[in-house]
């Protein structure tokens, strides 16, 4: 337990865990960041370095026209120290951020290290800890002595173990001439508007489906590191595992017919992409059952065979990986404070966000906002327009089951008028960039 009775404890020294102590010992709090290397060490990290970068080091595209450039533009404007250390680290990579991974984690390491409301604690921490407040920021490979506590104090159900997330496509790049509404047997969707279609149908004839399922079998998928393998549940299995069991076992599983009619034919299709509206401005859809491990160019070829996504804009490609994660929406406040452990804030990946700049993003506002209440104010969630509470509302948005994500446009407050096609994503940073000075 902390010497102080001011201080504030973090466990993890991730981007998250370093990102939220940076904020608020900037902000005169102090912070003890409990970090379990090197005394243990998951299977994905190879240093003692705070924030160490183990998957890639890429933190993806720059322009603000993109959703996670603006997000790296808030981060900036507030003072993240991890912006501060990827700009100071940064490598070649074209339109990408990517840094020197060992300088990257060295600059971290040394700016918590040297700060004088910093005190960084090399031990694990294998349940959460009594003292209060208290951050847990330690990531998709939380120890499972620290999961299994978590889980014995929020209910099993409210801990995921591992993602499957399904690719989302941009609205304005379907083809909605080929595709068609509709929910099966004309049943609406409990989660939906009244007055709203479900669900948009992709329909195949059987040349088209089998030359699919071909492409899927065929595709280059990714071979994940040892750290990363998960065991598949029968009930979420990757598109192309189910592809290679026979060629019609996706035709009797997610992509099944039943109980629908295409208009143009008046018959039932031979198979069928099902897509679901991700926002209730219906600017993105993602395609439901479609969780897969095919790599990134391979997702790209292979899904804009499907009708009407011959040129789909994909605003997040499919994946599979290990990961722990909160049920989100039933667990956390809009503070990102558990509900059924005053005091105790999440912080990071384990919040139910993805990637690292996400991660970061999430860290920034747990502190900001944990600083507010220190300081004897009422916390400030960053508005919905903004990248950074636009994520953070993904959080709060009802689905079954919650599914992590990473930052899109879909997360966004819908803009209110008319605005052009090939202005919106201009107009939405402005407007976003605009938000964010009343809340820094």
């Amino acid at each position: 337990m902390p010497s102080r009775m001011d201080e504030v404890l973090i466990v993890g020294g991730g981007l998250a865990g370093c990102e939220c102590a940076w904020q608020l010992a900037e902000r005169g709090s102090h912070v003890v960041i409990r970090e379990q290397r090197p005394i243990a060490r998951s299977p994905a990290h190879n240093t003692d370095h705070l924030a160490e970068l183990v998957c890639s080091n890429s933190l993806r595209g720059a322009s603000i026209s993109n959703a996670i450039g603006l997000l790296k533009e808030e981060l900036r404007r507030c003072g993240s120290l991890v912006m501060r250390a990827a700009d100071d680290s940064r490598v070649p990579a074209g339109g990408a951020l990517a840094v020197d991974r060992t300088r990257f984690s060295a600059i971290m390491t040394e700016a918590i290290e040297r700060h004088p409301n910093i005190r960084v604690e090399r031990c694990p921490v294998d349940a959460v800890p009594d003292a209060r407040p208290c951050v847990i920021a330690t990531g998709p490979l939380t120890s499972d002595a620290l999961a299994a506590d978590l889980a014995s104090r929020l209910g099993e159900a409210s801990l995921s173990y591992f993602d499957a997330i399904a690719p989302i496509v941009a609205s304005e790049s379907i083809d909605w001439g080929s595709v068609f509404r509709q929910s099966r047997f004309d049943k609406a969707d409990l989660g939906s508007d009244a007055d709203a279609v479900a669900y948009v149908n992709c329909p195949f004839d059987e040349a088209g489906y089998k030359a699919f399922v071909a492409a899927l079998r065929d595709a280059e998928k990714l071979t994940p590191p040892d750290f990363d393998k998960i065991p598949y549940f029968e009930g979420c299995l990757p598109i192309e595992v189910m592809a290679e069991r026979g060629e019609m076992t996706l035709a009797f599983g997610p992509m099944k017919p039943v109980g629908l009619t295409d208009p143009k034919t008046g018959r039932r299709p031979f198979a069928v992409v099902q897509l679901r509206a991700e926002d209730r401005g219906e600017t993105a859809f993602n395609l439901v059952g479609f969780q897969t491990r095919m790599t990134h160019e391979s997702q790209r070829q292979v899904l804009r065979m499907i009708p009407g996504l011959e040129n789909a804009a994909f605003m997040r490609l499919g994946a599979m990986h290990r990961n722990t994660f909160v049920d989100a929406p039933r667990v956390l406040d809009e503070t990102a404070q558990l509900r059924a452990l005053p005091g105790v804030y999440l912080a990071g990946q384990l919040t139910g966000v993805e990637g690292y700049v996400e991660s970061t993003a999430c860290g920034l506002a747990c502190g900001r906002m944990l600083a507010d209440r220190l300081a004897g104010h009422e916390a400030r969630v960053p508005p919905r327009t903004t990248a950074i509470g636009a994520l953070l509302g993904h959080l709060k948005r009802e689905q079954r089951p919650f599914q992590p994500s990473n930052i899109t446009w879909a997360h966004f407050e819908p803009l209110q008028g008319r605005v052009r096609k090939n202005e919106r994503k201009a107009v939405m940073a402005e407007r976003a960039l605009q938000a964010l000075e009343g809340w820094r």
